[in-house]
């Protein structure tokens, strides 16, 4: 009788990846096997407080029991159609998904990349047929250090050289302007441009958050302009920032909103264009889709994130748990941080170079039990779960300080 295989360890488990999987990623050296709340475990039972959250996929913590039990419980009945024919649940999921955020339509795709292309798809449609825009030479307008995903014709319009370099040539129509600068945006702007595409924070640049008035004034800008406004939510929506939407922070309703990650629940993969009614009402059939956009286990799930987010629960607890985020890190100002930006449960933390890289100090902290990731130089994330205690946050902080004062 053959004896059952020895699970193999997390060392022999990341051996194994290397030459078989693309080199794509370079993920700190913990394996997960286990999830629950804040916490994951690795092969070896070791738990770790997850500061990352999945880039705000996991807005809800690991294995939430409302979106398992609707998960479930549309696993039992039925996963996917396509969009052939009709299913009973992606009505109810459009319709909950524009009131939240206060748009007229709903087209539902599987990634934020997606999202953002159909986006960039749409504005030029509705430029050519409702603005009035020559075929052929419509823009979009589009911020330094942007960060919407890695297609080709996302990265084209990329500052950053290592998403960039070796993958042209490029998608033309975009021009890149300093995130945050009203003025180089006003001289952008020009009878061609479909569309300001832009974060409301930046988030893979290092959580950048603009000053205050800025967002308003993209708004004013696009609609006196005549042209639309396009807010990329997918991190920093569905309650990162202590509001349902981060632009909220500044009363201000986009023509268009993209959104993903958290809308899936950490359980599938679910993003969307929600907009206005005279923006989407361009598409018509057979000029776009996705065979699984829209399926009944992706609107299921998504429902039910709505329904999380309809209560205000976690909109409240990022914006109290933030302030206690912002304190914490003051106090580290000086003592091995030299400067941070944050808004809700959200926050970029530079710590000073002489300590180490951002790589560094997340391996730093992994090893003390903490997850979470760098982006780039000294600049580390951090972005719990909305679900998180304040104990559970001050033990993350205090992990920090013990690892910033070695």
């Amino acid at each position: 009788m053959t004896a059952p295989a020895r699970p193999r360890t997390s060392d022999e488990l990341i051996r194994a990846e290397e030459p078989v999987l693309a080199h794509n990623y370079h993920p700190l050296p913990v394996v997960v096997a286990r999830a629950e709340g804040s916490w994951v475990e690795d092969v070896e039972g070791n738990r770790y407080l997850d500061m990352l959250a999945g880039y705000s996929a996991l807005n809800f913590g690991h294995r939430h029991p409302a979106l398992i039990e609707a998960a479930h419980r549309q696993l039992d009945r039925l996963t996917l159609t396509s969009r052939a024919f009709h299913n009973d649940r992606l009505a109810g999921f459009a319709e909950r998904l524009a009131a939240l955020t206060g748009l007229d339509m709903v087209l539902p795709m599987n990634t934020g990349a997606e999202a953002v292309e159909s986006a960039i798809k749409v504005a030029r449609k509705w430029a050519y047929e409702v603005k009035g825009v020559p075929d052929g030479r419509a823009t979009i307008v589009v911020a330094a250090e942007n960060f919407h995903g890695r297609t080709t014709t996302i990265v084209g319009f990329s500052t950053d050289e290592t998403a960039r370099a070796g993958f042209g040539p490029f998608t033309p129509g975009f021009k890149v302007v300093p995130y945050n600068d009203p003025a180089a945006l006003e001289a952008a702007v020009d009878d061609t441009t479909a569309a300001v595409l832009i974060e409301p924070i930046q988030g893979e640049a290092g959580v950048i958050v603009p000053d205050d008035g800025y967002l308003r004034g993209v708004r004013e800008l696009t609609r006196r302009r005549g042209c639309l406004f396009v807010a990329d939510e997918i991190q920093s929506g569905l309650g990162r920032t202590g509001r349902t939407l981060a632009v909220e922070h500044e009363d201000v309703v986009p023509d268009v909103l993209l959104l993903g990650k958290a809308l899936g629940g950490g359980i599938v993969p679910v993003s969307a264009v929600v907009a206005r009614r005279e923006v989407l009402g361009v598409l018509r059939p057979g000029e776009h889709g996705s065979t699984f956009g829209g399926n009944p286990l992706a609107a299921a799930v998504g429902t039910a994130v709505v329904e999380l987010l309809e209560t205000g629960e976690f909109q409240r607890r990022a914006a109290e748990l933030g302030v206690l985020l912002r304190d914490g890190l003051t106090e580290l100002i000086g003592r091995g941080v030299t400067g941070f930006r944050a808004r809700g449960l959200w926050a970029g933390v530079d710590v000073d170079p002489a300590l180490g890289t951002g790589r560094e100090i997340s391996e730093r902290l992994m090893r003390e039990g903490v997850l979470v990731k760098d982006t780039h130089g000294a600049t580390i994330r951090l972005a719990p779960p909305l679900t998180i205690t304040a104990e559970e946050l001050r033990s993350a902080l205090g992990a920090l300080e013990k690892v910033l004062a070695r």
